[in-house]
């Protein structure tokens, strides 16, 4: 870290903290000056940039992220803290992967693991218009493939 009074890149760090934003806060002292400085560290994640279909790349959209979900989620009895959690799921999910760009297809199939397991009739929504069924078969199969994962009640 170089100096901000004389240049010199011989510092010495005297104090570590984290602030309470979050950011590691750094107090040091310059080895040829000896003035003191404070230096703030933050992580900066980037999101992947999303391809659609295509061919064209935008920036990732939390906003279009929120809206998808709330729309397969209408007027279904799920918790905003459950939306909440499922959002975070799927941006840790796109962070963690590594990836400098991802297509909207492994975006959709991240959207439907959180759907099918907070609400399976808002699965089945999101499923019927992200998978482009075609007739009523391939919308009986879905409903089957999710009815094959229910667990019996209790009697």
């Amino acid at each position: 870290m170089k100096c901000p009074f004389c240049q010199h890149e011989d510092t010495q760090v005297l104090d570590t903290r984290v602030s309470e934003e979050g950011a590691i806060r750094r107090r040091r002292r310059c080895a040829k000056c000896d003035k003191r400085f404070t230096t703030y560290e933050r992580i900066e994640l980037v999101m992947p940039f999303v391809v659609k279909k295509n061919g064209s790349r935008t920036e990732y959209a939390a906003a279009k992220l929120r809206a998808s979900l709330m729309l397969a989620l209408r007027k279904r009895p799920v918790a905003a803290a459950a939306v909440d959690t499922a959002i975070t799921a799927i941006e840790e999910n796109l962070l963690t992967s590594g990836q400098r760009e991802v297509d909207t297809g492994y975006i959709g199939e991240l959207v439907m693991q959180q759907l099918q397991r907070l609400d399976k009739i808002a699965y089945i929504r999101f499923a019927s218009v992200y998978k482009n069924f075609e007739d009523l078969a391939e919308f009986q199969e879905a409903i089957a493939e999710v009815g094959q994962e229910r667990k019996p009640r209790k009697a």
